[in-house]
C-alpha cells in the first residue's frame, strides 16, 4: 500500500483539501508514531496502513468543526487528533496534555521534528491544569465519559465555548445522564476505510 496515495484518498474522501507540506507532515508523523510506539506503547495498532485510517484520517475528519484559535486536546496519548489538527492548521494554537510522561516525551519529539511552533505540550493530569485563559474548544478522543469529560474540564472553557468529544455509536445513556452540559449538535463522522460508526458530539455549557 502506497500510504501517499491512500492519505490523499482520504483528504479528498472527507472533502479536505490539505497541502503538500501538510501532506508530507501528516506522513512523517505517522513514520514517527510507528517507530516510537514499538517502545513506547502509544496505541495498539502497530501496522502503518491501519494507523493512517484508525488514526490519522480519524482525527481529520473532524477539522469542518474546528473553529478556535485556542485549542485544548485533552488525554491526547501520541498526539491525537491534536497532531494531525495542528498540522492542518498551523494559524490555531493546539495545546496537548496527557498524565503519561512517556506520552507526553513522544508528543514533545513529534511537535520538534514536525516544526510544529502551534503546539504546546503539557504533562499533568487536566483537573490540576490551570492556564491563563480558557478554550474556545476543548476535544477528547477516548478519554472518558461525556460526564467525566465536562466535569473534569469545565474550569478550562472559554465563556461561550464548546466541547467535541469523538466517539463511535452515538451515546445515548451518556447523554441521558450528562449533567452541567448539554448537546449543541451531534455529526456522524463517515471516516473512509474504517468501517465502524464515528460521531462527533458538540457540546456546551449550561
Amino acid at each position: 500500500m502506497n500510504l501517499d496515495t491512500e492519505l490523499r484518498r482520504g483528504q479528498a474522501a472527507l472533502g479536505l483539501e490539505l497541502n503538500d507540506t501538510c501532506q508530507a507532515g501528516l506522513l512523517r508523523y505517522l513514520d514517527l508514531m510507528a517507530k516510537w510506539n514499538k517502545t513506547y506503547n502509544l496505541t495498539a495498532i502497530h501496522e502503518p496502513e491501519r494507523m493512517l485510517t484508525h488514526h490519522l484520517l480519524d482525527s481529520l475528519a473532524v477539522l469542518p468543526h474546528v473553529s478556535a484559535e485556542r485549542l485544548l486536546d485533552v488525554g491526547s496519548g501520541g498526539g491525537l487528533p491534536g497532531i494531525p489538527l495542528a498540522l492542518a492548521r498551523p494559524n490555531i494554537d493546539v495545546t496537548l496534555i496527557d498524565a503519561s510522561q512517556k506520552k507526553c516525551a513522544f508528543m514533545q519529539q513529534a511537535a520538534i521534528e514536525l516544526g510544529l511552533a502551534n503546539v504546546t505540550v503539557i504533562h499533568d493530569r487536566v483537573e490540576a491544569f490551570r492556564p491563563a485563559q480558557g478554550f474556545q474548544q476543548i476535544v477528547s478522543r477516548a478519554f472518558s465519559d461525556l460526564s467525566e469529560f465536562v466535569r473534569l474540564t469545565r474550569h478550562l472553557l472559554a465563556p461561550g465555548g464548546e466541547w467535541l468529544a469523538m466517539k463511535g455509536v452515538f451515546p445515548h445513556e451518556e447523554l441521558a445522564l450528562l449533567k452541567g452540559a448539554r448537546l449543541k449538535r451531534d455529526v456522524a463522522l463517515a471516516v473512509p476505510d474504517l468501517g465502524a460508526d464515528r460521531h462527533l458530539i458538540i457540546l456546551e455549557a449550561v
